[in-house]
Order: C-alpha cells, then structure tokens, then sequence
C-alpha cells in the first residue's frame, strides 16, 4: 500500500502493485511505456512538479492497464493518443480530451482524479471509426450507438455493444435506465446539456466501474466518486457494466499480446 502524501500540493491515495521500485520515472518513460504519440508538458511546470506528476501519471496509467488486463502500450490507441500535462488544457477545467487533436489533457493542479474519466473519452472517440466505420471520426462511439447499428464484423465490437446498452439502457434492452433519467433530470433543473450527454454518462460509468476495482484504488486515476456533484450509476449498475467492461478488455488484452 502506497500514499502520496505531497499531492502536486495535495496528495493522493494509492493501494496497488509496485510498478517502479520507488524509481524516479520522466515524461519520456510515460510516452513509450504507455504508447502515446506525443507527449508535452507546459513549460509553467516547474522540476518538482515535473517529478511528481511524472510518477502520479505513471502509476495511475499503469493501475489503469492492469485494471483492464491490457498491455501497457494499448493506453496509447495504437499510438494515436498524444498527452499533455500543464499544457493545452480548458480555463476552469482539471482535465480535457480533445477529439479534434486526439489529446488528452491533464491541469498541472488540479488534473488528478480525472484520469480514467478523460481516458476513456479519447476511447471512446478512437473506437468510434471500428464500431461505426461510415461515420465521421469526430464523433463519440457512445453517441453515434444511441443514432446506428454497430458494425458486428468483430465478435470485440459485439462485447463493447454490451457495454454501452448497459450504460444507456434497462435491462429489457428497450427503456432509458434510471441513471440516464436522473442524469437527464439534473439538466433540466439547471437549464443546461451537460449530465446527458452520451459521452459523459458512458465516461462516468467507465469510471465508476475503475474506481470499483477490488484491490487497486487510486485518486489519481478516480477522484472520491462518493463526495461528488456528479450522478453516477448506482451499485447494481455498476456491477452489470463491470461485467461488461472486463469481458471487453480481456478479449482485447489477449488478442493484443497474441
């Protein structure tokens, strides 16, 4: 069991495997382990903050890939994920993806916890082109399933349809669940398109299930989901998308490393 107790002037809970034996990892060393196409840090990060979040954003990503059973490097998406910390992210806003440039985007102070949530948007964006191939590739997979069929080419693709009728739908595969009812209520109250959105409930969902992990817990990857303003599914819920979500990821970590 591992705390970080200096939290980028914070700190942050850690319980899992050591990855690094203690060792001082850099930037570089996230780029190739986790397969990203580039990576950049905002030249307002100071060398303290460089070495911290170097090892915060090491252990998460590498929590997060053992979470999935995937290899490290599938984090990348086939090398076309690029990653930024202190730098090209949103005003008032910890962590960001960008579909338009393919890159996720982590605040120098305020980025931990949002890691597994932004992850999965650029996921969710990459797999969009596999799951539904004529359509545009600046749209959401999560959005583009409440609009298409799935292209059902690959028995993988089946298992993520799974996925994401479970995030969206009862479990009579016909009627809005009361998580999206909930989430689609909270907007109406507060006169905005935010909680409903397909990208967020399926985000929120994948990060609920992480943060449900048995063994590894890390509030670099996933904040304090308990204490939050958000809606997220509740237990029964979760643990029907985990099922998912595993069944998923396991097949692809095989056909991976085969």
């Amino acid at each position: 069991m591992m705390t970080y107790t200096n939290r980028l002037k914070r700190g942050f809970y850690r319980q899992g495997p050591n990855y690094r034996f203690d060792d001082q990892v850099d930037f570089t060393d996230i780029k190739e382990t986790f397969g990203f196409r580039t990576m950049t840090v905002g030249k307002w990060v100071t060398k303290e903050e460089r070495f911290i979040g170097a090892n915060l954003i090491y252990d998460a990503l590498a929590d997060l890939a053992q979470i999935l059973q995937l290899p490290p490097t599938a984090l990348g998406l086939r090398g076309k994920l690029n990653f930024a910390f202190g730098h090209g992210g949103q005003q008032h806003v910890q962590a960001h993806y960008n579909s338009a440039t393919q890159t996720l985007a982590l605040a120098k102070n305020a980025g931990g916890g949002a890691l597994a949530h932004e992850w999965f948007h650029a996921f969710d964006h990459h797999i969009s082109r596999h799951l539904f191939p004529r359509h545009s590739a600046y749209f959401f997979a999560s959005k583009l399933w409440l609009e298409h069929s799935i292209n059902t080419n690959h028995p993988l693709n089946l298992a993520l349809d799974s996925f994401y009728k479970s995030v969206f739908l009862k479990s009579d595969g016909q009627h809005a669940n009361h998580y999206v009812a909930q989430s689609m209520l909270a907007d109406k109250q507060h006169g905005q398109f935010y909680m409903s959105m397909p990208e967020e409930l399926a985000a929120r969902c994948f990060e609920a299930c992480i943060a449900k992990h048995e063994h590894i817990k890390n509030t670099f990857l996933v904040s304090d989901l308990q204490h939050s303003t958000l809606i997220y599914p509740d237990d029964e819920h979760i643990q029907s998308s985990r099922g998912a979500l595993e069944h998923y990821f396991h097949n692809l970590g095989v056909l991976l490393s085969n």
